[in-house]
């Protein structure tokens, strides 16, 4: 495809409206465009019947419809589906399906690399190279559109029913790119998935968390990890910039949080680190006053990683006390570990491969 070409993946709809007026065509032409794009996930110019054959060939001439490249894509034994993907630069970032009977959730990522460093992370260990554009963000969508074959956009039966802004990167630091890419996603004319089966997840961008409430109205996830700021500056280096309290304070104001829309905590179980009872009674005073639930994560191993994973004891004990105080506290079960596509495991190809060879070099 040539370099001049516009995409049109990842244009808003006054952008869309821009482009086609800038071809000489009228408003309702980029309508029907969106309609073609979103809702019935066409890549053909030619098969977009509804349009004049002469717009047809003038939109083949200067734009194209251009999600990510798949580099790879891998299955998992218990059905989670990976896929590594590259942009036109040559820069990779791997996006998560994970099923579930009848549902499933996407896992996005919102850059390339990460720059917050998270101590039980695998992502962490690979610098950050660049954010990802809107149209590499909602393309990762319409990639799992297509593997599913869920085009024209399912009103039900869909499996791609839930989409997590938790894969590479801190979405916040790329906010503008993935604001713009989730109005899309959302966007009842195309690929129409609902704000209440949105969440976006942060490691604790204080500054910015009002506003995702405001723009976007997503659920929230707070990635935590710790009730201490002396261990959570250690294992979420960003609390040494938003602290504990300061964090707290922006989820106890989120905008349209309640007990139907509870504010979501993610914590990873570390043997010997964070999961002592005493920890999990101290969760509870933190938590007091939010609407909250919290996810407890095992760890999940990477190649050169400190840590371990806590016992099943000490997860379900730390699982009870929150339970018993009023929080609901599922341990989430590891999906696609032998594809090393569980929380905490992504990164991209060509930095794994880079790692393991390092660690491979030292051992020699």
């Amino acid at each position: 495809m040539s370099e001049s070409k516009i995409n049109l993946v990842g244009q808003s709809r006054d952008e869309l409206a821009a482009t086609v007026a800038g071809l000489g065509e009228k408003p309702f032409r980029a309508r029907q465009l969106w309609h073609w794009i979103y809702y019935r996930g066409e890549t053909d110019f030619a098969q977009m019947t509804t349009l004049a054959k002469s717009f047809r060939e003038t939109l083949a001439e200067t734009c194209e419809i251009r999600r990510p490249a798949t580099v790879t894509e891998q299955l998992s034994e218990d059905g989670t589906r990976k896929w590594l993907l590259r942009g036109r630069d040559g820069n990779e970032f791997e996006s998560v399906f994970i099923p579930e009977e009848d549902r499933g959730a996407l896992c996005i990522s919102s850059q390339v690399g990460c720059t917050l460093t998270c101590a039980f992370c695998h992502t962490g260990t690979q610098k950050l190279v660049r954010n990802l554009s809107a149209a590499e963000i909602v393309g990762q969508i319409m990639v799992a559109r297509d593997t599913y074959k869920e085009w024209p956009s399912p009103a039900e039966g869909r499996l791609l029913t839930n989409i997590v802004m938790m894969g590479m990167g801190e979405p916040l630091y790329n906010y503008d790119a993935v604001a713009k890419a989730l109005l899309i996603a959302m966007d009842g004319e195309g690929l129409a998935m609902s704000k209440r089966r949105i969440t976006l997840s942060t490691s604790g961008v204080v500054p910015m968390i009002e506003q995702v409430g405001n723009e976007l109205g997503v659920g929230l996830a707070i990635s935590l990890h710790a009730v201490t700021d002396e261990l959570r500056d250690v294992l979420v280096p960003i609390n040494k910039k938003y602290p504990i309290s300061e964090l707290l304070a922006a989820c106890r104001a989120y905008p349209g949080s309640s007990n139907a829309r509870r504010i979501t905590f993610e914590y990873v179980m570390l043997n010997g680190v964070n999961d002592s009872p005493a920890d999990a009674r101290a969760l509870v005073k933190l938590l007091a006053g939010i609407p909250a639930k919290v996810n407890l994560i095992p760890f999940n191993k990477w190649p050169g990683v400190g840590y371990e994973c806590s016992t099943p004891e000490a997860i379900q004990t730390f699982s009870d006390i929150l339970n018993n105080a009023g929080y609901s506290a599922p341990v989430r079960t590891p999906r696609g570990r032998d594809i090393m596509a569980a929380c905490g495991q992504l990164k991209s190809a060509s930095e794994r491969q880079r790692g393991e060879k390092v660690q491979l070099d030292a051992t020699a």
